[in-house]
């Protein structure tokens, strides 16, 4: 091919992007050369210094935008709630420092209680085994931090059914799920969540294989009546 069909380099540049590269150009090779003489003080070239402080500027006026673009309809008291909200969930977590510093140790949930190795029992906190909708047979980490709290987490979930029942309250104030001749405890937690009442239709949670006593409340649809 004759020089005369090549394309120059930079046809398609446009002219401020063009001045950027031959303003680059003369600051690379004295990059080049300062390095083979040891200086390190233009490391970075400065027309590269500037397109950095112009994306810091633009990622900083971004943001400000959207804060004055949410702000109306984000309250500071939403905001102090989903705070108190956000530290309630971590509450549960397991960090890894307290993991390193506290004691673990793994069992199966039977729909009150996490059962050890040992077949010691240990009390899982109602709200959390009601809003992570724990079922029987689940498997459970417990880690014991140096202070003595009590963290839990859901490691191993069986494989869940959904099963579609009767709410009913016992004597006693107990909760259960009729479905089929079949009935299933619920944790009361679960029923005061969603507001609940005996004959309200409950949409439960239970092993897929096997028989259990218990069940995890998925949700709960009330009767108009």
């Amino acid at each position: 091919m004759s020089d005369k069909n090549k394309t120059p380099l930079h046809t398609n540049i446009n002219p401020d992007e063009k001045n950027l590269w031959e303003e680059e150009k003369p600051e690379e090779e004295s990059l080049i050369n300062s390095e083979s003489s040891g200086d390190e003080s233009a490391i970075v070239p400065k027309s590269k210094m500037v397109l950095i402080k112009r994306l810091i500027k633009n990622i900083k006026d971004n943001s400000d935008q959207l804060n004055n673009l949410l702000a109306p309809f984000i309250k500071a008291e939403d905001e102090e709630r989903i705070s108190i909200g956000q530290m309630a969930d971590e509450e549960f977590k397991t960090a890894d420092s307290e993991e390193k510093d506290g004691r673990i140790i793994e069992g199966v949930f039977d729909g009150e209680n996490m059962v050890g190795p040992d077949g010691k029992l240990y009390s899982v906190p109602a709200n959390y085994a009601s809003k992570s909708k724990l079922v029987e047979g689940d498997i459970m980490k417990l880690t014991i931090t140096s202070n003595g709290t009590f963290v839990y987490k859901q490691i191993g979930p069986i494989e869940r059914a959904r099963v579609v029942g009767q709410l009913e309250k016992s004597a006693d104030g107990n909760f259960s799920v009729v479905s089929d001749g079949k009935r299933w405890r619920i944790l009361t937690a679960s029923v005061t969540y969603f507001k609940g009442q005996a004959a309200d239709e409950a949409v439960i949670l239970v092993p897929k294989a096997g028989e259990s006593k218990w069940a995890a409340v998925e949700n709960i649809i009330r009767n108009k009546e």
